[in-house]
């Protein structure tokens, strides 16, 4: 017999994106120079392989500050939501979103990263998105860093690996929190924070060649220490200041199984859950944990700390786990003969129960449940799903439709499987965002081709096109969801 899946009128349904991925104007208005401005598409490049597309070196980098143009630089045009962020809006608030996760980027605020005086263009510029999402009665949830620091920090600074671009990354934080201050509860103060191990450039601007007489490992995990400080220095200043204000831990979920039951597989997948986790725990709990410490004695890993660090992090812990969650992996001790994926860089062994796509990704609605109940169980903190969506290649056709029925499958049996867990499984969620509202350009590929969003944007992955916008059948299926309001039929996710 069919039910009706239960939702409180407080949770939030909605959509997400960033700077980077979907704005362009990389040198309107005063904003600065980004490290996602430094990426561009390499179609020589497997985009299974997703590590070499983000493998960035100074000889790169120089090469993009010389070359003056957009087309070749993706995330420098992105799909010029600068510019139609008022007709975006209006479409997703017709499909009836409650909820809306953006970034703000860094170079637009302070456009060297350590400038004395933000640019009040930047400034006036979000105040004016989050007033129109407060409009149509979307709640904002902000992003602070998503993949887009000030390159002037990485040339000049070293990026986060030197201590006092902890001090830039606060001056602009909370510049940002005083001006957004009557419009923003809910802040996240980096996106995926776990990812600098995976794409340290992308994630914290560290390029290899810059570090050449030091051990690199201990590059990215001192740069890690610093980014843990600088969203505890988030979170004490919310708290502080704004009582209503709330702070999450951003991480990315990859559940990870055992490739079979041999009980050394069983060993791998827990010990890289641990990796997984060792960055919530440390916002959520408010220290490293002891097998991260044991892995920098082994490796002769040393950080630098100040003596008030400890303290800080303990003192300031995170008031909800943020996560994004797009497919699962096995782990092995012995891969020979086994297919190894680098899905969402996130490498391990495929899976033969599930599907992939063309880039690799396993498609595990289940995993996406089993994601809830492991972290509600660690943490009994309120989670947010600010991530979960398919990439996939959409064509526009001539009646200027786009029939994404694969999407809406994807969609429909993850969802089933976040109601299922919030009715059986006791999960306190705060809301669930698809990636992402229109098109945008890939994180890891950049990649127009490879899409994500509800709404169609005619672009290319060499910059050509009107720039217009489509409704995707997906669009209207995820319309037809939150029409239901609170109580949301079974029979929907079969039809």
């Amino acid at each position: 017999m069919s039910r009706d899946f239960q939702v409180s009128t407080n949770f939030l349904w909605g959509v997400a994106t960033s700077a980077s991925q979907v704005e362009g104007a990389w040198n309107e208005d005063g904003k600065g120079m980004s490290i996602a401005d430094c990426l561009r598409y390499r179609p020589e490049i497997d985009v299974k392989n997703y590590k070499k597309v983000n493998d960035i070196d100074t000889q790169e980098i120089q090469k993009a500050i010389q070359d003056p143009e957009s087309k070749n630089w993706a995330k420098r045009h992105g799909v010029d939501f600068y510019h139609h962020y008022k007709e975006d809006i209006e479409q997703l608030a017709e499909m009836g979103i409650s909820a809306f996760r953006f970034s703000i980027s860094w170079p637009r605020i302070f456009p060297n990263g350590d400038d004395e005086k933000p640019n009040q263009k930047g400034l006036e510029y979000y105040l004016n998105l989050v007033k129109e999402l407060k409009k149509f009665g979307i709640e904002p949830v902000v992003t602070l860093s998503h993949y887009d620091m000030p390159l002037n920090l990485v040339l000049n600074y070293n990026a986060w690996y030197d201590r006092e671009v902890v001090g830039f990354y606060e001056r602009f934080t909370t510049t940002v929190i005083d001006y957004l201050k009557d419009y923003v509860k809910y802040w996240i103060p980096f996106n995926e924070i776990d990812s600098i191990i995976r794409h340290p450039f992308a994630s914290a601007g560290l390029v290899r060649d810059r570090f050449v007489n030091k051990n690199f490992n201990e590059v990215i995990y001192q740069s890690m220490h610093h980014q843990f400080i600088a969203a505890a220095k988030v979170v004490e200043y919310c708290h502080h200041n704004y009582e209503n204000m709330s702070v999450g831990s951003m991480i990315t979920k990859t559940t990870v199984y055992p490739y079979n039951s041999d009980p050394r597989n069983v060993l791998k997948s827990l010990k890289q859950m641990r990796e997984v986790y060792a960055f919530s725990d440390i916002q959520v709990r408010g220290f490293y944990p002891e097998f991260l410490l044991k892995k920098f004695e082994d490796e002769n890993i040393a950080l630098k700390s100040q003596k008030e660090d400890k303290k800080l992090l303990l003192d300031n812990t995170a008031d909800f786990i943020a996560f994004s969650y797009y497919s699962s992996v096995c782990a092995a001790e012995d891969t020979e003969g086994l297919s190894v994926s680098l899905a969402n860089t996130t490498s391990g062994v495929y899976n033969k129960f599930l599907p992939q796509t063309k880039w690799g990704w396993q498609v595990d609605p289940i995993g996406i449940r089993i994601s809830l109940i492991e972290l509600a169980d660690r943490y009994n903190k309120p989670l947010f799903i600010v991530e979960n969506g398919l990439g996939a290649e959409d064509k526009l056709t001539e009646n200027q439709e786009v029939h994404d029925t694969y999407r809406i499958d994807y969609l429909a049996k993850h969802i089933y499987q976040v109601l299922t867990s919030m009715e059986e499984d006791g999960v306190q969620l705060l809301g669930y965002c698809t990636w992402g509202a229109t098109d945008m350009i890939s994180a890891s590929t950049n990649q127009m081709s490879k899409r994500y969003g509800f709404i169609y944007v005619d672009l290319d992955d060499f910059g050509n096109g009107t720039y217009k916008r489509f409704k995707k059948d997906s669009y209207y299926w995820y319309r037809d969801l939150l029409n239901y309001g609170k109580q949301i039929p079974e029979k929907f996710f079969a039809e």
